[in-house]
């Protein structure tokens, strides 16, 4: 195996890379700013910044590399994209938008495909996914309570998601719902995923979310009850009873995604912190000679590089032999890269002191997503399993 990018692929992340510090880099705070409106969704807005970004991204080519190369290959460019908190959306690579389309563009009809993918890769809406429920345990997905049952030519839906980032975005306008539909089949085909407009009567945003304090304007995390909510069957992604399947190969790549976006924003916050340490002074030495500072540096710079190199190798799997073949790896790097993230944050606010825990620097965001990510897409603790799962199976 190996790792050595294209030459398309080795331009298109230099562009990237270039993109995002001079034109991004520079307003990203200022934006991040103006959109914090707090618990009411309803006054969030889009950014004409933003959008006037993302036109420029288009006409570059720089726009929705998730579908157009391999897993490896897409890799470096969501991990340059990790360096800036609005670079995924500038170029339509953001979840959960990229996992939707790719979801779309695997299992959805060609109706489908063009009412909803089609603006959805012109980045003229945003979608959500609906799958985590408040009242069991969705870490693991055979929990779903939430219901679809078939009357006529409709399909009735009911349950109650929460944690359905996007939801507060201006532009969302499609959520896929998943549900239980087959309760009589095994535990793996019970469930199934339609798509469900969010102007359809009976769908109620109950609130937005905030984690650890911030509510992530205009993206949003938020609670939505779905209520004798009435859909076509043509609605219906796949077909009733595939899910279960759906979510799994929705997820194998979209770990990877959020893995190389988390290295990106650990590179970022070890320049941050090296920087400060650099050039603060206290008891008469710089930062970075002061209680073991230079030590930690080394260890998170091993740490990002051992992360990356095994998030790679997942990648490679997955583009050698599917996901479903690259289990252990991607519950190993789903475990990995969140935890390297969080340490280095955690020390880079220990240096900065009270400016780290501030909203002068990004460090309280990047703390938020990496302790976040440690829960999404599955727990620790869950992927932990699998590892252990596929590990004794060799020896018995």
């Amino acid at each position: 195996m190996h790792f050595a990018l294209s030459p398309r692929t080795d331009e298109l992340l230099r562009r990237v890379r270039t993109f995002i510090a001079e034109r991004i880099a520079p307003v990203e705070a200022d934006v991040l700013r103006a959109a914090r409106r707090g618990p009411d969704w309803t006054t969030w807005s889009e950014s004409p910044v933003v959008e006037e970004l993302k036109s420029r991204a288009r006409e570059e080519g720089l726009w929705n590399f998730f579908l157009e190369l391999p897993v490896l290959e897409y890799a470096p460019l969501a991990e340059a994209m990790g360096h800036s908190a609005l670079a995924p959306e500038i170029f339509n690579c953001n979840a959960p938008d990229t996992g939707n389309m790719e979801v779309l563009h695997h299992y959805g009809s060609e109706a489908q495909k063009q009412a909803w993918l089609m603006p959805l890769l012109r980045g003229e809406i945003r979608s959500v996914f609906c799958m985590t429920e408040p009242d069991v345990a969705s870490s693991d997905a055979t929990n779903i309570s939430a219901s679809i049952e078939q009357d006529g030519d409709e399909l009735v839906l009911n349950g109650r998601k929460w944690w359905s980032t996007g939801l507060g975005h201006p532009r969302a306008r499609i959520a896929i719902f998943m549900g239980r539909s087959n309760p009589e089949n095994d535990r793996h085909h019970q469930q199934s995923m339609v798509l469900v407009p969010l102007d359809t009567p009976g769908v109620k945003i109950e609130r937005m979310l905030p984690a650890f304090g911030e509510y992530d304007e205009p993206y949003g995390h938020g609670e939505i009850s779905f209520t004798n909510v009435r859909v076509p069957k043509s609605n219906l992604i796949a077909g009733l009873g595939r899910g279960f399947e759906i979510a799994q190969g929705r997820l194998g790549p979209g770990r990877i995604h959020h893995c190389m976006r988390a290295i990106g924003a650990a590179e970022r916050t070890l320049k941050l912190m090296v920087t400060r340490g650099l050039s603060r002074v206290a008891f008469g030495k710089p930062l970075l000679d002061l209680g073991g500072n230079r030590e930690r540096i080394a260890h998170h710079r091993i740490a990002i590089d051992q992360a990356r190199l095994l998030t790679l190798y997942a990648a490679w799997r997955i583009d050698h032999g599917g996901a479903a073949k690259a289990m252990t790896e991607i519950s190993a790097i789903k475990v990995v890269a969140p935890n390297v993230l969080q340490r280095v944050v955690d020390d880079a606010v220990q240096l900065f002191g009270g400016a780290g825990v501030s909203q002068d620097v990004p460090l309280t965001s990047i703390f938020s997503l990496a302790r976040a990510l440690r829960i999404a897409d599955g727990p620790d603790e869950v992927h932990l399993g699998v590892i252990a799962r596929n590990e004794v199976r060799k020896y018995q």
